[in-house]
């Protein structure tokens, strides 16, 4: 098992840990598609107390690669998976966070 395996399988144990409900392939798919940041500790994580890290969620993630122009409707889908995630965790890691958001945006066909 690579580096990228070994990361997905912890976010997989995570999820089933959190109880989020997201299907491995989806984990898999938006973790293939994070690239080389899931290696960088401050990348992993998104911190749901810093607004401009939300607000980049929202423009790079939910606004170009998902195509959601809703703005109220993204910002409504971050507050919910901040919420899903647990306000004390820690480690909200991005490849959750973004299929999390995903799934809450109904775009999951994006990585079908």
């Amino acid at each position: 098992m690579g580096a990228r395996d070994d990361k997905i399988a912890k976010y997989i144990d995570e999820n089933k840990k959190l109880g989020l409900g997201l299907s491995d392939d989806l984990i898999t798919k938006v973790t293939v598609g994070l690239g080389p940041s899931i290696h960088k500790k401050d990348s992993e994580t998104v911190s749901c107390s810093q607004s401009s890290e939300l607000e980049t969620v929202k423009k790079n993630f939910a606004q170009k690669k998902l195509g959601v122009t809703d703005g109220a409707a993204i910002d409504a889908a971050i507050k919910k998976v901040c919420e899903a995630m647990g306000s004390s965790n820690r480690n909200k890691y991005r490849a959750l966070f973004y299929a999390l958001l995903a799934k809450e945006l109904g775009k999951e066909s994006v990585y079908a």
